[in-house]
């Protein structure tokens, strides 16, 4: 069940929704309007102990993770 990032036409708020169905409708939590946007958002993942990027980096050699203090924080 994917998680989404909307942001809301009428008063800018940026939020995430759990979409359970197609047509879950979805609404601003903070002013309640119906009028949203969809965002591209980037995400990750683990495969084969190594993280990958959506936007393409490279993971960290000594612990497989995209950033910490180990490899410099790149």
């Amino acid at each position: 069940m994917p998680i989404y990032e909307y942001s809301c036409l009428k008063c800018d708020t940026k939020f995430e929704k759990l979409v359970l169905k197609s047509d879950t409708p979805i609404e601003c939590p903070k002013c309640h309007a119906a009028e949203t946007k969809k965002l591209f958002s980037a995400f990750g993942f683990k495969s084969s102990g190594t993280y990958t990027s959506s936007t393409g980096g490279d993971s960290c050699s000594s612990c497989g993770s995209h950033h910490c203090s180990t490899c410099g924080g790149h």
